[in-house]
């Protein structure tokens, strides 16, 4: 009975605060999922990675998130990406969303040094709620396994040269509440995403990025992550985060290879949680693939 009572105790919270996107503490290495418009301007190089996060382990039925996702340049001018999302929370009662979204994204020269480059997002969202294993599976409210599937559309801006980025975007730009028979237990509401980031050359074979995202939903408080990381002899990555009133965050990095990297990183909660979860986890593994042998034009690794 405690699974149940909790499991619909999260739902009531996704409700209370609209239904939120997923958050990594590990963006960085896949800002399409905040901005439309990111693009990683690597022509030759199809960049993929496989996310895992588990948040606020020690509480049963805390969110866990699975992330796959690929940017494909096509030309110097065009670049795509696609990002599949696996959100599950809820133990006793699994309230399920799988995301499947599609960027385009155009590039211009505004500069010698910079670029700009303009994104539109597509896709679907699956919205699914299995109380079959529960106590409360006679429910009228829960007799059947609950699906719906809503459209999604986002755009952004993203602007960059080779050690600066910023970049405006709402990968959600359509609203929507989720009934069941009649009762409201999902609401989605416009995010609102601002980055940037620059790289600074510290000391020889060091280099340091700070950045930040902000992100505002519509009818909630704002919120922000304030990072700062380092890349070590370009094999090595070592840095901190903050997330506002939520958690400090540990991240490592370690490039295996020229095309393979793997990231860890690790959430303190500070959050009213705190005294009830053990941390949250997520791990990366990215992995390029150099299909038409232009390896030699990228000899250093992407920092952002």
């Amino acid at each position: 009975m405690k699974k149940i009572i909790f499991s619909l105790a999260l739902v009531l919270c996704s409700v209370a605060y609209a239904q939120q996107e997923p958050q990594y503490s590990q963006y960085m290495y896949n800002m399409s999922t905040v901005n439309p418009g990111y693009v990683t301007n690597q022509s030759g190089l199809i960049s993929t990675g496989l996310l895992y996060r588990r948040q606020w382990t020690g509480i049963e039925g805390s969110p866990e998130t699975t992330n796959v996702f690929g940017n494909i340049p096509l030309s110097e001018k065009i670049e795509l990406s696609v990002n599949y999302v696996n959100d599950k929370i809820g133990d006793a009662i699994p309230v399920v969303n799988d995301y499947i979204n599609l960027d385009f994204a155009y590039i211009t020269r505004i500069s010698d040094q910079a670029k700009l480059s303009y994104g539109l997002k597509a896709g679907i969202n699956n919205f699914r709620i299995d109380p079959s294993g529960s106590d409360v599976a006679d429910d009228p409210a829960f007799r059947d396994n609950t699906s719906t599937t809503q459209l999604n559309i986002g755009a952004g801006v993203y602007l960059f040269t080779s050690n600066f980025y910023a970049g405006l975007s709402s990968p959600n730009l359509l609203p929507s509440d989720i009934d069941i028979d009649g009762i409201g237990v999902s609401q989605t509401k416009t995010h609102i995403y601002g980055i940037a980031g620059y790289v600074f050359d510290f000391v020889d074979e060091v280099k340091l990025k700070p950045s930040f995202v902000v992100k505002q939903v519509i009818d909630s408080p704002l919120t922000f992550d304030i990072s700062l990381n380092s890349l070590i002899y370009d094999k090595f990555e070592l840095g901190v985060s903050y997330r506002y009133t939520d958690s400090f965050i540990a991240l490592a990095g370690f490039n295996i290879t020229q095309n393979l990297k793997v990231g860890y990183s690790y959430d303190f909660s500070v959050s009213e949680l705190s005294g009830f979860n053990n941390g949250s986890h997520e791990i990366v593994l990215l992995y390029n693939f150099d299909l038409l042998r232009f390896g030699n034009q990228h000899t250093s690794p992407r920092f952002f």
